[in-house]
């Protein structure tokens, strides 16, 4: 997930078809009244509202450079270094980031009763902290740290504790944010940085997210599994989905007969899928919702 620039991650390729029906808020209401047990699946859209930057633009375009893959980030100590030089800073934007009202509205939701499931691709920790019980992280979250080798874990605020320490005279230009924790440095800060490893046995450490290129974890694709089994329908917020995690829950869900939805600002790789899609802000669309719904 969070990551550098390495490879070329395709855009979204427009699907076959006219595309998803255009739905209303009264039509995706009466969605959630006539389902009653709503799988929902959340992605970056949902977060830009918190100050987080999103992945991509309406038409699938990258708003980022190209992450770096598992293999890279584990095979490369240079790319380590270059990963946790750009999240020390991009750590800070992140846990800045609070709940917004979309986060505030599917945790109301889910304490009512109407969803069966909460599934996000978000790696922020926003929807905990707004309440959401229930959440099956599916790329896991960034506040946590573990060592590769001996799989001792830490805190992220406790390793941005020791990175500082570390580096106290290290002070690079940051040119910009992106999605995940990530900042955009210059190539030359990054020599200059110094790398924590585990105090337990000195491995490597990586975030406990999915990187590209990296399987996301069985158990959390038999939960997945187990949700739609339990549910009617599934809502998707905030998702172009085009990473394949995604997708694959949408196209279970229509292989097994269930309706979807989604609201999303721009066209989703699953379009041709939709029952119906609201095109547009994911905090605008539910809060009108939540006044349909009252």
């Amino acid at each position: 997930m969070a990551a550098h620039p390495m490879i070329r991650i395709p855009a979204m390729r427009p699907a076959a078809g006219i595309g998803a029906r255009a739905g209303t808020i009264d039509e995706l209401a009466e969605f959630l009244r006539r389902h009653r047990r709503v799988l929902v699946l959340t992605g970056a859209g949902l977060s830009t509202n918190s100050g987080i930057p999103a992945y991509r633009d309406g038409d699938g375009q990258w708003l980022r450079r190209d992450p770096i893959l598992y293999q890279q980030f584990v095979a490369s100590a240079d790319m380590r270094r270059r990963y946790w030089a750009r999240s020390y800073f991009g750590w800070q934007l992140m846990r800045q980031a609070k709940p917004n009202a979309a986060h505030r509205m599917l945790a109301a939701l889910e304490q009512a009763g109407r969803l069966s499931a909460l599934v996000t691709q978000n790696v922020d920790g926003l929807h905990a902290a707004a309440g959401s019980r229930s959440v099956i992280e599916l790329h896991g979250r960034l506040s946590a740290v573990s060592c590769m080798d001996c799989k001792g874990a830490l805190g992220r605020d406790q390793l941005q504790d020791e990175l500082a320490r570390r580096n106290p005279d290290w002070h690079p230009e940051v040119l910009g944010f992106n999605p995940d924790g990530d900042a955009e440095l210059d190539a030359s800060a990054y020599p200059g940085f110094r790398v924590v490893d585990c105090s337990g046995c000195g491995g490597a450490l990586k975030p406990d997210v999915v990187f590209f290129g990296e399987a996301v974890p069985a158990e959390r694709v038999r939960a997945v599994d187990q949700a739609l089994q339990a549910s009617d329908a599934v809502l998707v917020v905030g998702s172009s989905l085009v990473v394949m995690s995604g997708y694959r829950i949408v196209r279970s869900a229509v292989a097994r007969g269930l309706p979807v939805a989604a609201i999303n600002r721009g066209r989703t790789r699953a379009d041709e899928l939709l029952a119906f899609k609201l095109d547009g802000d994911c905090v605008t669309t539910l809060a009108a919702l939540q006044t349909d719904l009252d």
